[in-house]
Protein backbone atom coordinates (compact mmCIF):
# COMPACT_ATOMS: atom_id res chain seq x y z
CA UNK A 1 0.00 0.00 0.00
CA UNK A 2 1.62 3.54 -0.83
CA UNK A 3 2.30 5.94 1.59
CA UNK A 4 1.95 9.12 2.27
CA UNK A 5 5.83 9.99 3.58
CA UNK A 6 9.17 8.84 2.71
CA UNK A 7 11.56 9.38 5.89
CA UNK A 8 15.00 9.49 4.22
CA UNK A 9 18.05 8.71 6.56
CA UNK A 10 21.79 9.17 4.70
CA UNK A 11 24.61 7.26 6.55
CA UNK A 12 27.68 6.34 7.01
CA UNK A 13 29.43 3.67 9.50
CA UNK A 14 27.51 4.72 12.12
CA UNK A 15 25.30 1.33 12.80
CA UNK A 16 24.54 2.60 16.71
CA UNK A 17 23.05 6.10 16.28
CA UNK A 18 21.07 4.81 13.27
CA UNK A 19 19.02 2.26 14.71
CA UNK A 20 18.30 4.93 18.07
CA UNK A 21 17.21 7.24 14.95
CA UNK A 22 15.18 4.33 13.43
CA UNK A 23 13.47 3.06 16.13
CA UNK A 24 12.58 6.33 16.80
CA UNK A 25 10.67 6.94 13.14
CA UNK A 26 9.21 3.73 14.08
CA UNK A 27 7.57 4.55 17.14
CA UNK A 28 5.69 7.59 15.19
CA UNK A 29 2.19 8.16 15.83
CA UNK A 30 1.74 8.92 12.12
CA UNK A 31 1.40 5.40 10.16
CA UNK A 32 1.25 6.16 6.72
CA UNK A 33 5.34 6.48 6.45
CA UNK A 34 8.29 4.21 5.04
CA UNK A 35 11.83 4.61 5.89
CA UNK A 36 14.47 4.72 3.20
CA UNK A 37 18.11 4.51 4.70
CA UNK A 38 20.78 5.49 2.13
CA UNK A 39 23.90 3.63 2.87
CA UNK A 40 26.52 6.40 1.69
CA UNK A 41 30.22 5.42 0.68
CA UNK A 42 30.14 2.67 3.24
CA UNK A 43 33.68 1.36 3.75
CA UNK A 44 32.22 -1.53 5.87
CA UNK A 45 28.60 -3.47 5.83
CA UNK A 46 27.22 -2.56 9.17
CA UNK A 47 24.39 -0.96 8.18
CA UNK A 48 23.41 -3.26 5.53
CA UNK A 49 23.69 -5.94 8.44
CA UNK A 50 21.86 -3.23 11.00
CA UNK A 51 18.93 -3.35 8.11
CA UNK A 52 18.84 -6.91 7.49
CA UNK A 53 19.36 -8.73 10.62
CA UNK A 54 17.45 -5.79 13.14
CA UNK A 55 14.81 -4.68 10.60
CA UNK A 56 14.93 -7.14 8.08
CA UNK A 57 11.39 -8.40 9.15
CA UNK A 58 9.62 -4.80 9.00
CA UNK A 59 8.69 -3.98 5.46
CA UNK A 60 8.18 -0.10 6.35
CA UNK A 61 12.21 -0.06 6.15
CA UNK A 62 13.61 -0.10 3.02
CA UNK A 63 18.18 0.24 2.34
CA UNK A 64 19.65 1.44 -0.65
CA UNK A 65 23.65 2.10 -1.16
CA UNK A 66 25.24 5.65 -2.77
CA UNK A 67 28.80 4.38 -3.17
CA UNK A 68 29.66 7.75 -3.91
CA UNK A 69 30.52 10.40 -0.91
CA UNK A 70 28.02 13.48 -0.31
CA UNK A 71 25.55 14.01 1.78
CA UNK A 72 23.16 15.38 -1.25
CA UNK A 73 23.94 12.45 -3.75
CA UNK A 74 23.07 10.02 -1.03
CA UNK A 75 19.44 11.78 -0.46
CA UNK A 76 18.93 11.83 -4.30
CA UNK A 77 19.75 8.28 -4.78
CA UNK A 78 17.10 8.02 -1.71
CA UNK A 79 14.45 9.74 -4.33
CA UNK A 80 14.93 7.92 -6.66
CA UNK A 81 13.17 5.05 -5.00
CA UNK A 82 10.57 7.28 -3.05
CA UNK A 83 7.15 7.03 -4.48
CA UNK A 84 5.49 8.53 -1.78
CA UNK A 85 3.98 12.35 -2.34
CA UNK A 86 6.22 13.88 0.66
CA UNK A 87 9.51 13.35 2.17
CA UNK A 88 11.19 14.23 5.24
CA UNK A 89 14.26 14.13 6.14
CA UNK A 90 16.29 13.58 8.84
CA UNK A 91 19.66 12.53 10.28
CA UNK A 92 21.16 9.58 11.82
CA UNK A 93 22.37 11.20 14.81
CA UNK A 94 18.79 12.04 16.26
CA UNK A 95 15.65 11.07 17.76
CA UNK A 96 12.58 12.16 16.72
CA UNK A 97 9.61 12.79 18.55
CA UNK A 98 6.54 10.78 18.26
CA UNK A 99 4.41 13.20 16.50
CA UNK A 100 7.03 14.38 14.28
CA UNK A 101 5.52 13.66 11.34
CA UNK A 102 2.32 14.55 12.47
CA UNK A 103 2.71 18.07 12.20
CA UNK A 104 4.72 18.08 9.48
CA UNK A 105 1.76 16.58 7.74
CA UNK A 106 -0.20 19.06 9.41
CA UNK A 107 1.81 22.13 8.03
CA UNK A 108 1.47 20.97 4.73
CA UNK A 109 -2.28 20.75 4.80
CA UNK A 110 -2.48 24.28 5.38
CA UNK A 111 -2.00 25.19 1.36
CA UNK A 112 -1.04 23.90 -1.40
CA UNK A 113 1.50 26.80 -2.10
CA UNK A 114 3.89 25.04 0.95
CA UNK A 115 6.28 22.69 -0.57
CA UNK A 116 9.20 22.67 2.14
CA UNK A 117 8.58 22.41 5.81
CA UNK A 118 11.02 22.84 8.19
CA UNK A 119 11.21 21.97 12.23
CA UNK A 120 13.01 22.90 15.56
CA UNK A 121 15.93 20.98 16.03
CA UNK A 122 16.68 20.53 20.07
CA UNK A 123 19.89 18.99 21.87
CA UNK A 124 19.28 15.18 22.93
CA UNK A 125 22.26 15.83 25.67
CA UNK A 126 24.02 18.82 27.51
CA UNK A 127 26.70 16.60 29.02
CA UNK A 128 30.02 18.99 27.65
CA UNK A 129 30.73 22.41 27.40
CA UNK A 130 30.72 21.60 23.52
CA UNK A 131 27.65 20.43 23.57
CA UNK A 132 25.99 23.79 25.51
CA UNK A 133 27.83 25.93 22.93
CA UNK A 134 26.20 24.42 19.87
CA UNK A 135 22.86 24.42 21.78
CA UNK A 136 23.02 28.09 22.48
CA UNK A 137 24.48 29.81 19.14
CA UNK A 138 24.59 27.35 16.11
CA UNK A 139 20.62 28.38 15.27
CA UNK A 140 19.50 25.23 15.10
CA UNK A 141 16.35 26.49 17.09
CA UNK A 142 14.13 28.81 14.84
CA UNK A 143 11.83 29.80 17.44
CA UNK A 144 8.34 28.65 19.24
CA UNK A 145 5.75 29.82 16.57
CA UNK A 146 4.75 28.24 13.36
CA UNK A 147 5.99 31.27 10.60
CA UNK A 148 5.29 30.70 7.00
CA UNK A 149 8.33 32.05 4.40
CA UNK A 150 7.19 33.74 1.18
CA UNK A 151 7.71 36.83 -1.42
CA UNK A 152 4.16 37.70 -0.83
CA UNK A 153 2.30 38.46 2.58
CA UNK A 154 4.65 36.17 4.27
CA UNK A 155 7.81 37.88 3.28
CA UNK A 156 10.12 38.77 6.43
CA UNK A 157 11.56 42.53 6.78
CA UNK A 158 14.99 41.33 6.88
CA UNK A 159 16.38 42.75 3.77
CA UNK A 160 18.24 39.56 3.56
CA UNK A 161 15.79 37.56 2.81
CA UNK A 162 15.78 34.60 0.92
CA UNK A 163 19.18 34.74 1.06
CA UNK A 164 19.33 34.03 4.58
CA UNK A 165 18.47 30.66 3.89
CA UNK A 166 20.15 29.12 7.32
CA UNK A 167 17.05 31.27 9.46
CA UNK A 168 14.32 29.43 7.60
CA UNK A 169 15.67 25.63 8.92
CA UNK A 170 17.91 22.79 8.92
CA UNK A 171 18.89 19.85 7.16
CA UNK A 172 18.83 17.33 9.87
CA UNK A 173 15.16 18.89 10.00
CA UNK A 174 13.66 19.47 6.47
CA UNK A 175 10.66 18.09 4.57
CA UNK A 176 9.53 18.78 1.05
CA UNK A 177 6.53 17.82 -1.53
CA UNK A 178 8.14 15.11 -3.57
CA UNK A 179 7.22 16.91 -7.21
CA UNK A 180 8.84 20.04 -5.83
CA UNK A 181 12.23 18.30 -5.41
CA UNK A 182 11.64 16.82 -8.71
CA UNK A 183 10.91 19.81 -10.38
CA UNK A 184 14.09 21.24 -9.10
CA UNK A 185 16.31 18.47 -10.25
CA UNK A 186 17.09 17.45 -6.29
CA UNK A 187 19.62 18.71 -4.20
CA UNK A 188 22.75 19.97 -6.33
CA UNK A 189 25.42 17.38 -5.53
CA UNK A 190 28.22 19.57 -5.33
CA UNK A 191 26.97 20.87 -1.98
CA UNK A 192 26.21 19.25 0.85
CA UNK A 193 28.60 17.32 3.39
CA UNK A 194 31.15 14.97 2.23
CA UNK A 195 31.57 16.92 -0.89
CA UNK A 196 34.72 19.69 -1.49
CA UNK A 197 31.55 22.66 -0.27
CA UNK A 198 30.94 20.76 2.66
CA UNK A 199 27.28 21.95 3.01
CA UNK A 200 24.79 24.66 1.64
CA UNK A 201 22.41 21.72 0.13
CA UNK A 202 19.38 22.42 2.48
CA UNK A 203 20.02 26.49 2.15
CA UNK A 204 20.04 25.96 -1.46
CA UNK A 205 16.45 24.04 -1.54
CA UNK A 206 15.33 26.72 1.21
CA UNK A 207 15.94 29.16 -1.33
CA UNK A 208 14.26 27.59 -4.46
CA UNK A 209 11.22 26.99 -2.21
CA UNK A 210 11.07 31.40 -1.71
CA UNK A 211 12.24 32.24 -5.52
CA UNK A 212 9.89 30.13 -7.56
CA UNK A 213 7.16 31.77 -5.88
CA UNK A 214 6.01 28.84 -3.18
CA UNK A 215 5.69 28.81 0.56
CA UNK A 216 8.16 27.27 3.41
CA UNK A 217 6.92 26.85 6.92
CA UNK A 218 8.61 26.52 10.10
CA UNK A 219 6.99 24.57 12.59
CA UNK A 220 8.39 24.28 15.50
CA UNK A 221 6.36 21.27 17.07
CA UNK A 222 7.72 19.31 14.63
CA UNK A 223 10.88 18.30 16.80
CA UNK A 224 14.03 16.40 16.62
CA UNK A 225 16.42 15.90 18.94
CA UNK A 226 20.01 16.10 17.76
CA UNK A 227 23.11 14.81 19.67
CA UNK A 228 25.05 17.64 19.18
CA UNK A 229 29.57 16.98 19.22
CA UNK A 230 31.22 16.75 22.62
CA UNK A 231 34.31 18.41 22.23
CA UNK A 232 35.07 21.72 20.59
CA UNK A 233 37.58 19.61 18.39
CA UNK A 234 34.75 18.16 16.48
CA UNK A 235 32.57 21.75 16.69
CA UNK A 236 35.84 23.98 15.01
CA UNK A 237 34.98 21.04 11.97
CA UNK A 238 31.42 21.59 11.81
CA UNK A 239 31.27 25.56 12.32
CA UNK A 240 34.36 25.89 9.54
CA UNK A 241 31.78 23.31 7.45
CA UNK A 242 28.90 25.45 7.92
CA UNK A 243 30.71 28.70 6.91
CA UNK A 244 32.43 26.95 3.66
CA UNK A 245 28.92 25.82 2.70
CA UNK A 246 27.32 29.32 3.16
CA UNK A 247 29.75 31.05 1.00
CA UNK A 248 29.24 28.21 -1.56
CA UNK A 249 25.17 28.46 -1.37
CA UNK A 250 26.08 31.91 -2.38
CA UNK A 251 27.94 31.18 -5.17
CA UNK A 252 25.46 28.66 -6.43
CA UNK A 253 22.81 31.05 -6.32
CA UNK A 254 25.02 33.66 -9.02
CA UNK A 255 26.14 30.96 -10.96
CA UNK A 256 22.51 29.79 -11.57
CA UNK A 257 21.71 33.19 -12.30
CA UNK A 258 24.19 35.98 -12.80
CA UNK A 259 22.02 38.46 -12.96
CA UNK A 260 21.23 37.92 -9.01
CA UNK A 261 25.27 39.33 -8.37
CA UNK A 262 23.43 42.73 -8.66
CA UNK A 263 20.94 42.34 -5.64
CA UNK A 264 23.68 40.73 -3.59
CA UNK A 265 25.95 43.57 -4.16
CA UNK A 266 23.01 45.81 -2.92
CA UNK A 267 22.84 43.71 0.02
CA UNK A 268 26.57 43.38 1.04
CA UNK A 269 27.01 45.65 3.95
CA UNK A 270 24.02 44.10 5.49
CA UNK A 271 25.76 40.96 4.76
CA UNK A 272 28.96 41.90 6.50
CA UNK A 273 26.90 43.04 9.59
CA UNK A 274 25.01 39.71 9.38
CA UNK A 275 28.18 37.59 9.07
CA UNK A 276 29.82 39.08 12.10
CA UNK A 277 27.11 39.53 14.22
CA UNK A 278 25.40 36.15 13.88
CA UNK A 279 27.71 34.88 16.50
CA UNK A 280 28.49 37.56 18.33
CA UNK A 281 27.12 36.92 21.69
CA UNK A 282 28.27 36.29 25.25
CA UNK A 283 29.68 32.98 25.37
CA UNK A 284 28.50 32.85 29.28
CA UNK A 285 29.73 31.03 32.28
CA UNK A 286 31.94 28.64 31.07
CA UNK A 287 35.62 29.93 31.93
CA UNK A 288 38.41 31.41 30.21
CA UNK A 289 39.23 27.98 28.32
CA UNK A 290 35.47 28.26 26.88
CA UNK A 291 35.84 32.05 26.09
CA UNK A 292 38.54 31.78 23.79
CA UNK A 293 37.60 28.68 22.08
CA UNK A 294 33.91 30.50 21.33
CA UNK A 295 36.62 33.44 19.89
CA UNK A 296 38.13 30.62 17.60
CA UNK A 297 34.74 29.36 16.28
CA UNK A 298 33.75 32.70 15.50
CA UNK A 299 36.71 33.57 13.54
CA UNK A 300 36.99 29.80 11.80
CA UNK A 301 33.30 30.27 10.23
CA UNK A 302 33.63 33.60 8.94
CA UNK A 303 36.89 32.84 7.00
CA UNK A 304 35.96 29.54 6.23
CA UNK A 305 32.31 31.71 4.76
CA UNK A 306 35.06 33.34 2.42
CA UNK A 307 36.47 29.81 1.07
CA UNK A 308 32.61 29.03 -0.07
CA UNK A 309 33.38 30.39 -3.58
CA UNK A 310 36.72 27.75 -4.48
CA UNK A 311 35.25 25.40 -2.85
CA UNK A 312 31.98 25.60 -4.44
CA UNK A 313 33.77 25.79 -8.23
CA UNK A 314 36.22 22.86 -7.41
CA UNK A 315 33.41 21.01 -5.92
CA UNK A 316 31.47 21.18 -9.06
CA UNK A 317 34.24 20.25 -11.05
CA UNK A 318 34.75 16.95 -9.24
CA UNK A 319 31.07 16.16 -9.23
CA UNK A 320 31.25 16.55 -13.26
CA UNK A 321 33.87 14.04 -13.37
CA UNK A 322 32.06 11.61 -11.05
CA UNK A 323 29.80 8.59 -12.01
CA UNK A 324 26.04 9.37 -12.32
CA UNK A 325 24.07 9.24 -9.25
CA UNK A 326 24.12 13.52 -7.73
CA UNK A 327 20.63 13.96 -9.61
CA UNK A 328 17.42 12.93 -10.19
Amino acid sequence: MATEVSVLIATRNRPVSLERAIRSVLASEYSSFEIVVVDNARDCTDTELLITTVFGSDDRVRFVHEPIAGLARAHNTGLRVVASPYVAITDDDVVVDPRWLTHIMNAFATTDQVVCVTGAIRAAELDTPAQRWAEQHLGFHKGEHRTTFDLGEHRPANPLFPYVAGSLGSGANMSFRTSFLREIGGFDPALGAGSKARGGDDLAAFFEAIVRGYSLVYEPAALVHHFHHRTFEQLERQVSGYGVGLGAFLTKVVVDRPTRVFPLALRLGSGIRHLYLMRDRQPGPEGSDYDSRFRVLQRRERIATLRGPLAYARSRWATSRALPGGST
